[in-house]
């Protein structure tokens, strides 16, 4: 689904990204991880061409990225805090995102339901609760049955009950043949969900493979102290 070869990016003097690799797979989640300001964002930013890498290149389904950006229409982003104008309602959001991708795409409201979000479709997003509002961006992020999935955070903010549900659909997609990329700190969420890890620090990938390998490469019983295993090697590398 996706293919990055070489991607690199700065801003002013500050190296982000500095030739990574990764392929995401369909029938996959494939988890970003890294520490913040790692370049995690970035490197979704560019999949989503709303920055451009200064050097490398991108494939989405075999096409290359080249500014045309009809293929965004196949995307759903969940962005960790998505910025549309307080005045408008969920239903508005929907409403102007059908508008750009096209009134025939296929919709897809079961998660409107299963987040309970019908009663507060028509209240401006406001007066919504923070962890409302991230139930709304889970909804629409699913919405028109997208073939690539990027979630930054979903489950920041959610209850339980919610986040649960949440992780339940992601799972759902997965087994139909999505390709997912969750970008999380919670990193105990992730050893539910995630079938690929890879960890972004310095600019590059320091690891990019399943998560039992993972496991097993750094002897740890969980991702939570692997990941902090290969931060330490690192820091030791590096000192």
């Amino acid at each position: 689904m996706i293919t990055a070869r070489g991607i690199r990016k700065r801003f002013g003097r500050l190296t982000v990204l500095n030739g990574v690799d990764l392929d995401v797979a369909r029938g996959a989640v494939t988890a970003i991880v890294g520490p913040n300001a790692s370049g995690k964002t970035t490197f979704n930013r560019i999949i989503l061409g709303l920055v451009r890498a200064d050097a490398g290149e991108m494939h989405f389904d075999g096409q290359r990225l080249n500014g045309d950006a009809g293929y965004r229409r196949r995307i759903g982003y969940m962005p960790q805090i998505a910025r549309y104008p307080d005045n408008l309602t969920g239903r508005d959001v929907m409403a102007m995102l059908r508008d750009v991708r096209g009134k025939d795409t296929p919709r897809d409201e079961e998660l409107i339901e299963t987040l309970q979000l019908g009663a507060v479709l028509d209240t401006p997003l406001r007066v919504l609760s923070g962890g409302t509002r991230q139930r709304i961006n889970a909804a629409l992020a699913f919405l028109f049955r997208p073939e690539l999935l990027i979630l930054d955070e979903p489950t920041a903010g959610l209850d339980p009950i919610s986040a649960g549900a949440l992780k339940d659909r992601i799972r759902r997609e997965r087994d139909a043949g999505r390709a997912l990329i969750v970008t999380s700190h919670v990193l105990s969420e992730l050893d539910e969900i995630a079938d690929r890890i890879a960890f972004l620090l310095d600019g590059q990938f320091q690891f990019d493979g399943t998560r039992d390998e993972l496991l097993r490469s750094t002897a740890q019983p969980t991702l939570e102290r692997a990941i902090a295993h290969l931060m330490a090697a690192r820091a030791g590398a590096g000192a």
